[in-house]
């Protein structure tokens, strides 16, 4: 049985792994093992919780009020994640939870809902956003979680990026340049820490981008001569910088 073709349930979980641990399940995943995959005891799973590799583990209880693995054997260690943080304006709701399942699939190691002036996505639900990089990650073979980061005003963010960001290059999606900004410049970034920046529908405020366009250590990038809305934009930039930048 070769992991392309493995039909055995991946489930992230929060306990440490390690041989012959016993993990007992969080209530909401013990409903999802028993009443919606109607796994009994002695099936296997695969378990990762983004520290200690992926490990094969066997179902001991499964109960109404319990339900408890133990871990028999790492299958993988330990992968390094992805360091390209996504800073994006949130958009409504089934949109962004695509937006938080693509940038996972896509290798964002960190996930920054920014609040720009035109910002229409309304309340960020945290909770949900984690929950859409968790399936995410277990449905596609992956090991490392983006951090999910409170939201923050980009003003206030980039008035305190040096702290803030870590010495990162912004590279912004910017909706108002020429066709093919920016690619000539990327090669440069070769090897640096990167955050990409990726505004709200409608675009950034004029302030907004004259401030990001004043910055030294900001790149503004075309992402062609069409208007993509925010979660498509997020994939084609992802794209771009881990072919380019990234671990692709």
């Amino acid at each position: 049985m070769t992991r392309a073709t493995s039909s055995v349930q991946r489930l992230h979980v929060e306990a440490d792994l390690q041989a012959d641990a016993a993990i007992e399940m969080a209530p909401k995943q013990a409903h999802y093992v028993r009443n919606v995959l109607r796994l009994e005891a002695g099936a296997e799973l695969w378990l990762f919780n983004g520290r200690d590799g992926e490990w094969r583990a066997t179902l001991e209880v499964v109960s109404k009020k319990l339900v408890v693995a133990r871990a028999v054997e790492q299958l993988r260690q330990q992968d390094t994640p992805s360091d390209i943080w996504l800073l994006v304006a949130p958009v409504k709701k089934q949109r962004l939870d695509y937006l938080a399942q693509k940038a996972t699939e896509m290798g964002a190691g960190k996930l920054v809902p920014i609040i720009t002036k035109r910002t229409q996505g309304g309340r960020v639900n945290l909770e949900k956003l984690v929950a859409n990089t968790i399936e995410a990650a277990e449905q596609c073979n992956i090991m490392s979680l983006p951090e999910v980061a409170d939201p923050i005003r980009l003003d206030v963010l980039l008035a305190d990026w040096a702290n803030q960001g870590a010495a990162r290059h912004i590279v912004f999606c910017d909706e108002a340049a020429d066709s093919g900004t920016g690619a000539s410049e990327l090669a440069a970034l070769k090897g640096k820490k990167l955050a990409l920046l990726i505004g709200p529908e409608g675009g950034f405020d004029e302030g907004e981008r004259a401030d990001l366009l004043a910055r030294a250590d900001s790149l503004p990038i075309s992402l062609g001569p069409r208007i993509l809305r925010t979660d498509t934009a997020v994939v084609a930039a992802l794209a771009l910088l881990q072919s380019q930048l990234g671990d692709w």
